[in-house]
């Protein structure tokens, strides 16, 4: 798979690295919507769950937004790194453990590039290649090398080569400038995938293969694209969420089918999500809510196709809930909607993707516990 096959419709100049930290290109509104229990993580001054995309705040300038558990995170194309949500662990990065209904601003440095959410805990990669994180660290998964938490960042090594961050539950997964894939954090059921079920409170690497693009965290499972546009799976199988025809746990890597046609992937807590390189969309896993996308709420072990359109473009996902851009930029979600995560502005779940409003503007979306940080134009 080439480079231009990897990033359809842009244009590749000579000597483009996309595993190299890239600053943004363009400016975006941050958006929210679903449940906020008592912590704010949407960002909008208050408590209150909304069903349908709300603004936050005024102004285009972000450039990246991912939501944890109960905290959300997001940098703005000035370089500056800003948090909010749920705070009893130091999440939000402000040396303190007060909950935050508004962004606030993490320390006064600018230069931060890639910033990931996961479960009371924050990682973020700044335009040097130097990674930091902070939160909750009861299973080493800030990768300093121990268990203590911390409430304002703190550097990962030394290095300054990470280049792609993705997390969820009790671990970190991250790929450096060289293609080389490390992990770190909680490993019960072998999702670190080093081949063994032992946790690891720094970075270690998966195999010696220097080949990675992308990587998404499940729960307790991971997910990856190679730049051979090969996909691959390991740790827990719950639900069929491995991909593999089973529901098998595996501590190593294994490949989902032998097609080199994937472009993207991403996880939710039991299900997947990819799409190919001729737009198709594809999903796998749990299917309790519909996440699937479907029309059924039974589980799939292996990749089944959602509907028949090639013009599926970036992938997105909550616990139990999907979300999926296209290429014109409309959004589509599906999956659970207990708190109106859907953006639809209602409860009802959905099997199959329906469209958020009549807007063509989206860039992404992700979901956290039951809300989403959405990016549009």
């Amino acid at each position: 798979m080439s480079i231009r096959q990897m990033f359809p419709g842009s244009i590749v100049k000579p000597g483009f690295n996309p595993l190299a930290v890239q600053p943004p290109i363009y400016t975006y509104g941050l958006q929210s919507w679903g449940l906020q229990i008592s912590y704010g993580q949407l960002g909008l001054g208050n408590t209150t769950d909304y069903s349908s995309p709300k603004q936050v705040g005024a102004l285009f300038n972000w450039a990246s937004a991912n939501p944890g558990t109960d905290h959300s995170i997001a940098t703005k194309t000035d370089g500056t790194l800003w948090t909010w949500g749920r705070n009893d662990l130091g999440q939000l990065g402000l040396g303190d453990t007060t909950n935050r209904s508004s962004p606030v601003q993490v320390g006064a440095l600018t230069g931060w590039a890639i910033a990931q959410g996961r479960t009371e805990s924050c990682s973020a990669i700044k335009t040097d290649g130097t990674l930091w994180s902070w939160g909750d660290n009861n299973q080493g998964m800030l990768g300093l090398g121990n268990t203590t938490d911390y409430s304002s960042p703190k550097q990962v090594g030394s290095l300054t080569n990470w280049s792609k961050l993705a997390s969820r539950g009790q671990f970190t997964a991250a790929i450096k400038t060289d293609g080389t894939l490390w992990t770190w954090g909680s490993n019960g059921f072998g999702q670190l995938g080093d081949g063994s079920t032992v946790a690891k409170s720094s970075p270690i690497q998966v195999g010696a293969l220097t080949n990675w693009l992308v990587v998404s965290c499940g729960n307790y499972a991971c997910k990856a694209v190679k730049t051979d546009g090969t996909l691959w799976s390991w740790g827990n199988g719950t639900g069929g969420q491995s991909g593999l025809g089973n529901t098998t746990n595996y501590s190593s890597p294994k490949q989902i089918g032998a097609l080199t046609s994937w472009l993207s992937v991403s996880s939710g807590s039991y299900n997947s999500l990819a799409v190919k390189t001729d737009g198709t969309l594809w999903a796998w896993g749990q299917n309790s809510f519909g996440e699937i996308g479907d029309g059924t709420t039974v589980a799939k072990s292996s990749p089944v196709q959602v509907g028949a359109l090639t013009n599926w473009s970036k992938v997105g996902t909550g616990g139990y809930e999907s979300y999926c851009i296209k290429t014109d930029g409309t959004l589509w979600a599906w999956g659970r909607n207990q708190a109106g995560q859907l953006g639809l502005g209602n409860t009802t779940n959905r099997s199959s993707p329906t469209q958020v409003g009549a807007g063509t503007n989206w860039f992404m979306a992700n979901g956290g516990n039951s809300f989403v940080l959405s990016l549009a134009y």
